[in-house]
């Protein structure tokens, strides 16, 4: 593909109310309306996965991508009226690959994959439309209107998780979108420009923007805002030491932290984390996560059993976690202290992994918060 020409015609029906018009504006009588491009896009040259088309609205973004990219585009997919949105993916595809697929691509609520597309935030939509596009697309989807329902904060973070999943997945992904806030994030090989007929590489790969967190400590009421997102229930001890996370001010990540009494070997144990939907998929309940673990473990040990296949596999690569638990089920059991403190382990029966935070910690930023 490297030139290419495009000639869109309609006719004009000269009603009274085109004749009007005619005459307002001096517009010459014409029988067809006519508008053209010339597309030069040489990407037979170089090997890519991203590619955008930006520009304003108008510029014959989505008329070019139809006809260069006539089989890959993608309009809608129709998606059950009742069932999950798990149900919508091909037949083929394990649900291990469904559901790594869509937290690869930001959106990693478990609560939220049994819910129906129709009742999803425009955020959520926008993630599972993009994991659906490249389950049934594996060699090139093109998807229009790039964004264009979502926040702008959104649009940044779900630009470069979607990026990192189709590199990770060594596939091909073309957008369209007149936002140009998302450039750095999506992070494209190659960018064309129809309304100034610029076609440009991208031969020097840019860094993405940082992503940078305020880390408060908050009472444990903030987990309103959380707890329907969380895998498991929605409940939160007493006891909780409660952190947020907050993006450009908005709350994104909360961690709760719970003393484990031990007769011999008292820790701390990570109770819950999440991130929630719109900023999921770029590290950030990781972040927080770590950051937390790291504050202390300045103290005392400190653990964390999670289910979630995504936790568990950044941790069992992570240099700082060490698995003292391989993933398997574990028999319910009451102890001496679980009485004590009324809790009973809501892993049993589920597949779960236990993990040590084994990184350096951070004494300064303990004492800041009064942990030390």
């Amino acid at each position: 593909m490297s030139r290419v020409d495009i000639v869109k015609e309609s006719p004009v029906i000269r009603s009274p109310r085109v004749i009007q018009l005619e005459g307002m504006f001096g517009l010459s009588v014409e029988k067809k309306s006519r508008v053209d491009w010339t597309v030069n896009l040489p990407l037979e040259k170089h090997d890519w996965n991203i590619g955008l088309i930006v520009g304003p609205s108008g510029c014959g973004k989505t008329t070019i991508a139809r006809d260069l990219f006539k089989n890959e585009f993608v309009d809608h997919f129709n998606w059950y009226q009742r069932k999950s949105i798990v149900d919508g993916f091909p037949k083929e595809m394990g649900i291990k690959e469904i559901t790594a697929l869509l937290s690869s691509v930001g959106f990693s609520s478990p609560p939220s994959w049994l819910r129906p597309y129709h009742v999803l935030s425009n955020g959520e939509q926008f993630r599972v439309t993009l994991a659906r596009a490249l389950a049934e697309q594996p060699g090139l989807a093109v998807v229009d209107e790039f964004t264009s329902v979502v926040d702008r904060s959104v649009a940044k973070i779900g630009s470069s998780a979607v990026a990192k999943t189709v590199r990770k997945r060594q596939q091909k992904f073309v957008a369209l979108s007149c936002h140009y806030d998302i450039l750095d994030w999506l992070d494209p090989d190659w960018i064309y420009q129809p309304d100034i007929d610029q076609f440009q590489w991208r031969c020097e790969r840019q860094s993405r923007p940082s992503i940078s967190l305020e880390i408060i400590n908050v009472h444990r009421s903030a987990w309103e805002l959380f707890r329907k997102y969380h895998y498991l229930d929605s409940s939160i001890q007493q006891s909780a030491n409660c952190f947020l996370a907050l993006v450009e001010g908005q709350p994104a990540a909360f961690t709760a932290v719970i003393h484990f009494p031990h007769k011999t070997s008292p820790s701390f144990r990570e109770h819950r984390t999440v991130c929630l939907p719109d900023f999921q998929g770029v590290g950030i309940g990781n972040a927080l996560s770590e950051f937390v673990a790291s504050l202390y473990c300045c103290k005392k040990a400190y653990t964390s059993i999670t289910g979630h296949p995504a936790m568990i596999h950044h941790r069992a690569k992570s240099k700082l976690w060490k698995m003292i638990r391989p993933p398997s089920t574990v028999q319910r059991q009451i102890g001496f202290e679980q009485k004590r403190m009324h809790q009973i382990s809501s892993s049993s029966g589920r597949v779960t992994a236990s993990f040590r935070y084994v990184g350096p910690g951070r004494k300064n930023e303990a004492r800041r918060f009064g942990l030390v």
